[in-house]
């Protein structure tokens, strides 16, 4: 296999994989990115289908989304269609809307070595970093602007043929993931390149190629200047996509996941009575599982198990210190949420139902009187109760406490009144005298 890296894209002629070769068919494609394809060919443009959709369905998956590259500008696309929406600074695009369906149209971009620099059409910072990519191109400019071989096949509608000119059908056959051209110029265009290997790798169950393997070590700290609402996006592509435990041990092995929960990290490389803290794994299991399920799952509870560790190990301290539990969880839980939003951003959508979840796990003690019927009523009861069960998986929480939260959400009001009655009293905790009072940190 020749190195993407070393060659003159120039000089490569694409391979053309006629209808009967391949087995991409127009019934597996979305009648939505079928209608953006046909118009914009009718209109007279060039209309392929590009990106991820070709790669799934050429792999016998069903496509998350499809995507459509074009010679029409964003203006043009715009003009065919009442229902487009263009957004974007950095990349200007297309967005098609049919009911809650949405066909992301993008122009064939120039390759970056060819654009100018002195508009307001492209801009790269010192570090190598893309800023602004406006300058469009042909489709084979295209091509060299994509990320990874298996991401740079073309299913064009015109003649229903498959367009390959970097190999990417080999390395899909294959089964390995490579950056297209130089990967530390690639990583140093676009740090979040790195991230987007390690979510397809464990989504397709492939292997980084040992040239973009070695960039991937060395380049982590770039991922330090992008800003934390693009890594939070990116968070939850990574944990959300089905494949969550592959990805944080993917993530852990190229020592990427410290540049997106550094407070995790450290948390996660300790013992604890001589066993690894194994709640986050449990979590994302937990997360893979609901999703196989077709069951919902919220950012709110992910994160709740993402940054559980830094948070116990702070409001532990907080406690020795003398401060009560729901003191000392709730400026442990402000103060960990303060600091994980200067690297990923979190929305207070997210931000309060997750310190909430926090919160909640000390009242899941007090089983006597009103408490525990008051606490059934609270709207974030379930998802509390689903990290109670996690904690007590681990052995961090009681199994018996779990089992009694269980089954008293099961039984009738009566049989509820004896449980309360017959439960054990909480241990009332001896507050030592507080050395200082912690400071409480505003979110966000």
């Amino acid at each position: 296999m020749t190195n993407q890296g070393d060659i003159d894209p120039g000089s490569v002629q694409p391979v053309i994989i006629p209808r009967p070769e391949h087995c991409i068919s127009r019934a597996s494609i979305s009648p939505s990115a079928l209608k953006v394809l046909y118009r914009l060919k009718n209109a007279g443009f060039q209309s392929f289908l590009v990106g991820g959709g070709v790669r799934d369905l050429l792999l016998g998956r069903e496509p998350k989304d499809f995507d459509v590259g074009t010679n029409a500008t964003p203006d043009e696309v715009r003009s065919l269609f009442r229902n487009c929406r263009l957004i974007g600074r950095r990349f200007r695009l297309a967005h098609v809307r049919y009911g809650r369906e949405v066909i992301e149209v993008a122009t064939f971009r120039a390759r970056h070595e060819e654009q100018p620099t002195d508009d307001d059409h492209s801009a790269q910072s010192d570090e190598g970093r893309l800023l602004r990519d406006n300058v469009y191109g042909t489709l084979e400019d295209d091509v060299w602007r994509r990320d990874f071989t298996v991401n740079a096949l073309y299913y064009d509608i015109s003649g229903f043929s498959v367009v390959d000119y970097v190999n990417g059908l080999e390395d899909l056959q294959t089964g390995v993931l490579r950056v297209i051209g130089d990967p530390e110029t690639r990583f140093r265009e676009d740090p979040v390149r790195m991230l987007r290997a390690v979510r397809f790798a464990a989504k397709l169950g492939f292997r980084i190629h040992p040239d973009s393997e070695a960039m991937m070590h060395r380049f982590g700290h770039l991922l330090e200047d992008i800003p934390p609402a693009r890594l939070f996006e990116e968070v939850l592509k990574l944990f959300l996509s089905g494949c969550a435990v592959a990805t944080f041990e993917l993530l852990r092995h190229y020592d990427l996941f410290r540049y997106l929960f550094p407070l995790t990290d450290e948390a996660l490389s300790h013992e604890e009575n001589g066993f690894p803290l194994t709640l986050v794994l449990r979590a994302l299991e937990n997360t893979d599982q609901r999703l196989a399920e077709d069951k919902p799952v919220t950012p709110a509870f992910l994160f709740a198990a993402l940054l559980w560790e830094p948070m116990r190990l702070q409001m532990q301290t907080f406690l020795d210190e003398g401060a009560s539990p729901l003191e000392a969880t709730q400026v442990a839980g402000n103060q960990v949420a303060a600091e994980q939003v200067q690297v990923t951003s979190l929305p207070k959508r997210f931000s309060y139902p997750m310190r909430e979840i926090w919160m909640l796990q000390t009242r899941f003690e007090r089983r006597r009187g009103k408490a525990p019927h008051r606490l059934l009523e609270h709207p974030r009861f379930r998802a509390a109760y689903d990290f109670m069960l996690l904690r007590s998986e681990v052995g961090e929480a009681p199994a018996e406490l779990a089992e009694w939260w269980t089954d008293f959400q099961a039984v009738n009001a009566g049989d509820r009144e004896q449980m309360v009655e017959a439960a054990p009293k909480k241990k009332r905790r001896r507050r030592r005298p507080r050395k200082r009072k912690p400071a409480s940190t505003h979110d966000e």
